[in-house]
């Protein structure tokens, strides 16, 4: 018996059914969750989607395959989950405009605020679901979400079922709630990682995430993947998740995987959703699972009396079934530790390195046998094999009946749509009347320690919720008290102390890093509440929908290029603030290797250092280079921004910041 399987708790089963929702990347992934019988698939659109490293889907095929899932009872949701830049906006109403006519999904997962009025003014009436890239993760923070328009919230894989409970009970009526329970898990907790985008523009909040968590890392001579996590698997234990009827769906992740992957997960999850009273159906169940192809599986922090730590080094993390290593003789060869068909994928090494390649089998393989591999100067004794794709003669009869039925239907034919954005009216811009506007542009300087500030304005320090603040009432009223960029279920209480400790000492001032934290606060006209950055604003849109939840300002994405930063500040209703300098988090994670020191530096691959630190509970990763755009502060002030920030962080002994341009994507352009 596994140690998964020794796990189980034995919990009564009960007629709750939540649905299962397939992933799909391409056509062949999508016809095989069909196949497989999932409840819904979910799948995105060759622009706008948080996976864009997968094949995706262009309007006219996407319209067939939902025409398709429809006639088999199965539904279809589109992620449209990218962060949108300004001077996007236009192109994203027309195309949402065309999904609405053409395609008409089900529902849209989104994790840009300005989705939800650019999707009902397109005319889209189905369901909006709230991406995990938005980070509600906490019970009470959900009811601003559903006062946004939000039909169902993805939950961050992070949370054990415990804290999954407490915001069941907790969320609004109308309101539901879908959890991942099987697939790849993220280092860093979703929204709040800038880790790709850092190291070459391209970011995981536009889909372009290049993994560098996945890479080799050097610390005190010791190399490893220490950032590398193994997948996540529920397994038997959505018996437990079948217990809460808030729980509508059980999510499986992986828009780049095949469709054996996609087939053998969905079965798996059937098995044990409608006859996981079996043991005979159990142990088949996680064989399927064993068989899909993913990386070593974990329950993570699923069961909160025993969390398990992703990051293990001495596991295989590379995505694909784990095959063998490479040995020497006459020609490179493995001993497959699976059985090989004719036409599967081999991918010999990492993705990250250097002349990794794609080998197809020629010729079935039983197992543990012998297969000789086309020479290669960089295969090496030692290179693991992955077993990457594979085309069951099964799996594939019925993906290709669905293929001619598909084939069978009327086809569609896409036409261009008007996107119908009208420009904003000057009385628009004018309503800009904070404090702010009034006095012109504040510097502001945030740091971690109150007692370094002086209580001047400008003064903004993090609101921490494991120190009381003792400062005296004077100094509290002055300064700006920033709010963390993650709170979990079992944190939530400990921030509404450390906020109401502060209110009671009159500050009145606060940067929200989650818009959901508006929750913790009375309704107050007193109030100064600003949106911060780690909300990942890039567009008026999405600034202009927080000014009717009470914010009076706020702070963009500092991912943004050059010309986007410009454009802001004459189109929105609120006023604008930006981080020109200081140490900016290359992400947050709840989870740490424990063979990483902290307050230690790394080095990249490339000889790029880094550290992590720990706050309130989470793990902070820091580059050692700044963010740096001091060079263009007056630029920002001529444009109009009304809050410009600079951060300090404590940069621990050993750790030496190097002097390198920190322009981050001023002239990139973020993709």
């Amino acid at each position: 018996m596994s140690e998964r399987m020794r796990d189980e708790p034995g919990l009564p089963e009960q007629g709750h059914r939540p649905s299962i929702l397939a992933p799909a990347g391409d056509r062949e992934s999508f016809l095989a969750a069909l196949a497989a019988g999932a409840d819904a698939v979910y799948c995105g659109l060759k622009i706008f989607s948080a996976r864009m490293e997968a094949d995706n889907f262009g309007m006219e095929e996407l319209a067939g395959l939902t025409a398709l899932a429809r006639s088999k009872g199965v539904e279809v949701y589109v992620a449209f989950n990218s962060m949108i830049k300004e001077g996007e906006l236009d192109k994203t109403l027309r195309i949402l405009k065309k999904l609405c006519v053409y395609v008409n999904p089900h529902g849209l997962i989104v994790q840009d605020l300005a989705m939800i009025s650019l999707s009902r003014q397109a005319g889209f009436k189905g369901q909006i679901h709230l991406s995990t890239l938005a980070n509600a993760s906490f019970g009470q923070g959900l009811s601003p979400v559903k006062a946004l328009g939000i039909d169902r919230v993805v939950l961050p894989r992070e949370l054990t079922v415990d804290e999954i409970k407490s915001m069941a009970e907790q969320a609004p009526k109308g309101l539901d709630l879908e959890v991942f329970v099987h697939g790849a898990l993220c280092y860093a907790v979703s929204g709040r990682c800038y880790w790709s985008s850092w190291f070459g523009g391209k970011s995981g909040l536009r889909g372009r995430c290049v993994q560098p968590c996945r890479r080799v890392y050097t610390q005190n001579r010791e190399k490893s993947r220490f950032f590398s996590c193994m997948d996540l698997s529920v397994d038997v234990l959505v018996k437990v998740l079948k217990e809460i009827p808030k729980i509508s769906t059980w999510k499986i992740e992986g828009r780049k995987k095949g469709p054996h992957y996609v087939f053998y997960t969905v079965k798996a999850y059937q098995m044990l959703r409608d006859e996981g009273h079996d043991p005979q159906k159990r142990k088949t169940a996680m064989a399927f699972l064993d068989y899909a192809m993913g990386r070593p599986a974990t329950h993570y922090n699923f069961l909160s009396q025993r969390k398990i730590n992703p990051v293990n080094k001495d596991s295989e993390t590379g995505s694909g079934l784990f095959a063998g290593r490479v040995r020497q003789g006459t020609s490179p060869y493995f001993i497959t530790r699976e059985a090989l068909f004719g036409g599967d994928l081999l991918r010999l090494g990492y993705e990250d390195h250097k002349g990794h390649s794609i080998q197809r089998v020629n010729r079935p393989v039983p197992k543990k046998g012998k297969f000789v591999l086309k020479k290669d100067k960089y295969l090496s004794k030692g290179t693991p094999v992955f077993i990457v794709d594979r085309k069951e003669p099964e799996i594939m009869e019925q993906v290709n009946r669905l293929e001619r039925e598909l084939e069978a239907m009327p086809k569609v034919k896409v036409k261009p749509q008007p996107s119908g954005i009208s420009p904003k009216p000057p009385a628009a811009r004018q309503r800009k009347t904070t404090r702010h506007r009034e006095r012109g542009p504040v510097d502001v300087r945030l740091t971690r320690n109150a007692q370094k500030t002086k209580g001047r304005m400008g003064q903004a320090v993090w609101l921490s919720m494991d120190q009381k603040v003792k400062l005296p009432g004077r100094a509290v009223k002055e300064i700006w008290w920033w709010l963390p960029p993650v709170v979990w279920p079992d944190r939530e209480k400990d921030l509404a102390q450390a906020i109401g400790q502060v209110m009671a000492k009159g500050g009145r001032k606060f940067v929200l890093n989650m818009i959901w934290q508006k929750s913790l606060f009375p309704e107050d006209k007193g109030l100064e509440l600003w949106a911060g950055p780690f909300n990942n604003l890039a567009n008026a849109a999405a600034v202009n929908c927080l000014k009717p939840l009470g914010f009076s300002g706020a702070v963009v994405s500092p991912e943004l290029g050059g010309k986007q930063f410009m454009q802001l500040p004459k189109e929105t209703e609120l006023p604008l603030g930006v981080v020109v300098k200081g140490n900016w988090p290359l992400c947050v994670s709840r989870s740490l290797s424990t063979d990483i020191r902290l307050d230690t530096p790394f080095l990249s691959p490339m000889g790029e250092a880094a550290w992590v630190t720990r706050r309130d509970g989470d793990f902070w990763v820091f580059p050692a280079w700044p963010l740096d755009l001091t060079s263009k502060e007056q630029e920002f002030k001529k444009a109009g921004y009304q809050m410009v920030i600079t951060m300090e962080e404590p940069v621990p002994k050993g750790v030496v910041m190097k002097r390198r341009q920190g322009l981050w994507n001023w002239n990139l352009s973020v993709l």
